[in-house]
């Protein structure tokens, strides 16, 4: 480095004394230069000073230099805006000779300041919940809602519902047409076996409480092997036809001979046989006929072995009841039995406004079982043929709408951030405010309670007092304000899917809000393996895990009042502490007690368990004292720390890091660290003012 622009600084100290600061510059400085004194020791120590001896003038400072005027100017607008200067901006800056803090506030007052600190809080909070939301496709739609595709599931529930994952209804029937005829007297829908099945006119197409029943069926290929009668002969138009040439079909298969849909869409005969090259098939040896000769079982030589596989029964459109329960429906083995189609008008998500055809048992509408009267509003719907989603199909989605409301899940936290910033409100107003802001995609999630199964998460406020906006109008976020619960980013989906345990919770905020971290004390020890402390349940207690979690229990009772693995609020009134209903299931052994209690302690694995069941979970192994912070909440938790400084300190911390690049080395602590957490509270909290002082700061402009 040339002596141009350098300062060379020294403290000199001198028997009489050892405070005296002699600046020598070494040669004149650049016009764009700003002196600069920059200490690389503890300069602020006055533990090193003081050690000094009084006789000696020692320097013990380097020669530092800033960043030329251009350069800082480069470096702030990156840092701040995310973009390099234009040539306006420089030619400004060149003639005023320096940038002052005027014009760092006039950069914090631009749109690009905004985004850019959007994307600071969006990698803070780690807002992204896709990994969050088990669906596995339970929920999403499968099809295109036309002719050959109607919308249905197509994923796990369907081997529930039609007998194997991944298959859905029969497009080609309409469900409520199923058993009637032409004015030509014919079936006004091809009947796809009619050599199995019972004439059209006797087809059910619904049961008594107006379930929908199969219409027609297909031969589960992971049992048979379906080999393809001769495609050549033009005259194999049905079953019927192939069992008049026994060298095609022997005639005691008929049952077997399976009417399947081709490359082009049309039907054709299939034989359809236990599958030989499956160890579990090939065993069924043993075919059973009825009077007729015709072949109706195939089954295995010796079940007295029981083996895995003891029999199958040809296919028909007869429904099994699971575990003889009316309004309950378990798919016959080997058997892909699919119900027909409903022409319904348009769900919310379409792009058109023509009607659409939806699987039957998909386009049901009801809030319970007719059977069973259980709720077809939890995530069991799913499996329930009687359930359907619901009015205007709100309780399903389609892959779009799946990914529409995770994005706008992911953007809240960080537009409650924005606006704390953009109203220059203190900082850690974005753990405490109630306000936040929603999109159409969320307005209608909460007003028509959509997502049943997917995502469980509850209104955080009365329903008509949400805005109204269409579930298209994704681009418009409203504000509004949350029900008293509710404390800041800390109570959004996002953070409660995203850290789904109240330990996951605590350590998240731990680490991006008091710059803490969880670790047992360099000189822990555990006890011998043999020592009961070992099996204690309570972990703010066990050895060697109470060393963190006697901090992580208590703190994470905060959120005591929100369920795990989902975002929904335990209103007292609805979950009050103790449910003697669920103390009765557990006794009794229920320990889902109808879906009821999952909330609840139904299990007791010592004796504070014991005498626990029927507690709400979060009030196990909690004091007295620790049960005010469940009723407290995130806020409370907040609150208190607010006391500590902690906040203060992580924030300059977290500020620092973001515009240097780099931590604060601990020189660099004892020197700012302190004031500009007095500084910052003394601001009321503000941020910019906080980015201000550091991006002003000698630290921010070293030429290193």
């Amino acid at each position: 480095m040339s002596d141009e622009g350098v300062v060379q600084a020294c403290w000199i100290f001198n028997k009489e004394s050892r405070h005296n600061l002699t600046v020598r510059p070494r040669s004149p400085l650049s016009e764009v230069l700003v002196p600069s004194v920059r200490c690389l020791g503890l300069l602020a120590g006055a533990a090193i000073l003081f050690s000094l001896p009084a006789s000696a003038e020692d320097a013990v400072c380097a020669p530092v230099a800033k960043v030329p005027l251009e350069r800082h100017l480069r470096q702030l607008s990156l840092d701040l805006l995310g973009r390099p200067p234009t040539l306006e901006e420089y030619q400004v800056v060149q003639a005023k000779g320096s940038i002052t803090a005027e014009d760092i506030q006039a950069m914090m007052k631009q749109e690009a300041f905004f985004q850019r600190m959007r994307t600071y809080h969006r990698a803070l909070l780690r807002s992204n919940i896709s990994a969050s939301v088990f669906d596995a496709g339970d929920s999403r739609l499968g099809g295109a809602g036309t002719a050959t595709s109607a919308y249905g599931f197509a994923n796990n529930p369907s081997a529930g519902l039609r007998g194997l994952n991944g298959v859905t209804c029969d497009s080609y029937i309409a469900q409520d047409d199923c058993n009637k005829l032409g004015t030509d007297g014919k079936p006004l829908f091809p009947v796809q076996d009619p050599h199995a099945e019972p004439p059209v006119t006797e087809k059910k197409c619904r049961d008594e409480k107006g379930v929908p029943l199969p219409v027609s069926y297909d031969y589960d290929t992971s049992y048979y092997k379906c080999t393809q009668l001769d495609l050549t002969d033009t005259t194999l138009t049905d079953c019927t036809v192939a069992k008049s040439k026994p060298e095609v079909l022997p005639a005691r298969y008929l049952y077997f001979c399976d009417m399947r849909r081709i490359a082009n869409g049309t039907l054709h005969p299939f034989l359809c046989l236990p599958d030989p090259a499956k160890n579990t098939t090939s065993a069924l040896t043993v075919e059973q006929a009825d009077a007729s000769g015709n072949v109706v079982a195939f089954t295995h030589p010796n079940p007295e072995t029981n083996p895995t596989l003891a029999r199958l029964d040809r296919c028909t459109l007869t429904l099994n009841k699971r575990n003889n329960v009316n309004g309950t429906y378990a798919p016959q083995r080997g058997c892909l039995e699919r119900e027909g189609y409903v022409t319904k008008p348009a769900p919310y998500w379409a792009t058109t406004a023509d009607p659409v055809r939806v699987c039957a048992i998909e386009a049901q509408e009801r809030p319970a079982n007719p059977w069973t009267l259980e709720s077809c509003e939890t995530t069991r719907f799913v499996g329930d043929r009687t359930c359907g989603c619901g009015v205007g199909m709100r309780r399903c989605e389609v892959a779009a709408v799946h990914t529409a409301r995770v994005a706008a899940f992911n953007q809240e936290p960080e537009r409650i951030a924005d606006s704390v910033l953009r109203r220059d409100e203190p900082y850690f107003n974005i753990l405490t405010t109630r306000r936040s802001f929603l999109n159409g995609t969320l307005a209608e999630f909460y007003r028509q309670k959509q997502g049943v199964g997917v995502f469980s998460v509850n209104a955080p406020g009365g329903v008509d007092a949400l805005p109204a906006l269409a579930y298209s109008d994704v681009d418009t976020w409203t504000e509004y304000t949350r029900d008293t619960p509710h404390s800041g980013i800390l109570t959004t989906p996002a953070f409660l899917y995203r850290f789904p345990t109240q330990r996951s919770r605590v350590n998240e905020f731990y680490d991006a809000f008091l710059c803490k971290t969880f670790s047992p004390a360099q000189d822990a020890s555990l006890p011998p393996p043999e020592d009961a402390c070992n099996r204690e349940n309570n972990l703010a207690k066990r050895c060697g895990c109470n060393y963190c979690h006697a901090t992580i229990e208590p703190t994470g009772a905060h959120w005591g009042r929100y369920g795990e693995r989902v975002a929904l609020y335990l209103p007292p009134d609805q979950f009050p502490r103790y449910d003697p209903k669920c103390r009765d299931c557990a006794i009794n052994g229920d320990t889902s007690c109808g879906g009821e209690c999952a909330q609840y302690v139904m299990q007791a694995y010592d004796g504070d368990g014991a005498n626990s069941l029927g507690l709400l979970k979060t009030y196990l192994y909690r004091t007295a004292d620790e049960e005010k912070n469940i009723e407290g909440g995130p806020a409370l938790l907040v609150q208190r720390m607010m006391q500590t400084g902690d906040l203060e300190r992580c924030a300059v911390k977290r500020i620092w890091n973001e515009f240097l690049g780099r931590p604060m080395t601990p020189e660099e602590q004892s020197m700012y660290l302190v004031p500009f957490s007095q500084d910052f509270a003394k601001s009321g909290h503000r941020l910019k003012a906080l980015i201000e002082r550091v991006v002003m700061s000698d630290a921010y402009r070293r030429i290193d």
